[in-house]
């Protein structure tokens, strides 16, 4: 069964690879993210196939969204996650917020809504047990993310990032990280700031291990995920 694909510009936002010596971690993390990737596909198959199914046959298509994301370098690249929203998420969140001040205010201060309206039934389940996520796994394949690292931010939220961007950019977003094991959601937006900050100044390839062994509890928990 195909996945349907909702695709989006994937042109580079601002070129940093000059300035980079080489991505975060270099050839020992990007082997490990290949070998990694590969092998959590071929097990995980049966387990994408049937989100896929449920996806399409009680929501309809698209089954995989791809929503743009900075990466490495300042470059966009197509983020990929089963569908757990409406299809016309954009008018509902526009229309959500023109009419919800206090939504407003929360979603200005962390691009998050607690209570999002364009979220379907099957899409909270998704999200609270990250399943949402799994196709991420292709991105780490292609190079385009890695398993442990920043969480992938929209261009909006370079600004928040200031001179941390600069940072930001020496590392291949993760699909795990500092931020998803420490609270995700009840953390501060420059509380995520400076996690991501601290993974790349301080990373080393026995952290990486670690983060990827407290992803599993914090799966479990689900603390701050919505």
């Amino acid at each position: 069964m195909g996945l349907a694909v909702a695709i989006h510009d994937s042109t580079d936002l601002v070129s940093y690879e000059d300035a980079l010596d080489g991505p975060l971690g270099g050839r020992k993390k990007r082997a490990f993210d290949m070998l990694a990737a590969t092998a959590a596909i071929i097990v995980l198959a049966p387990l994408l196939i049937m989100i896929a199914g449920l996806i399409l046959v009680l929501e309809g298509g698209p089954v995989v969204i791809r929503h743009q994301r900075i990466g490495r370098g300042g470059a966009k690249f197509g983020c990929l996650k089963f569908r757990s929203m409406v299809t016309n998420g954009d008018e509902v969140l526009r229309n959500h917020l023109n009419s919800n001040k206090t939504a407003l205010e929360e979603w200005t201060a962390t691009r998050k809504l607690e209570d999002d309206p364009r979220v379907t039934k099957l899409g909270r389940i998704l999200r609270k047990t990250s399943l949402d996520e799994l196709p991420q796994l292709f991105n780490i394949f292609v190079g385009e993310m890695s398993f442990v690292g920043p969480r992938p931010i929209v261009e909006e939220e370079i600004d928040k990032y200031g001179t941390a961007f600069g940072d930001y950019a020496r590392a291949r977003p993760g699909l795990t990280g500092r931020w998803q094991v420490s609270g995700r959601n009840l953390t501060t937006y420059p509380d995520r700031v400076q996690l991501d900050r601290d993974y790349i100044e301080n990373w080393s390839f026995g952290r990486d291990l670690s983060i990827i062994l407290m992803t599993v509890p914090a799966v479990i928990k689900a603390r701050g995920v919505y």
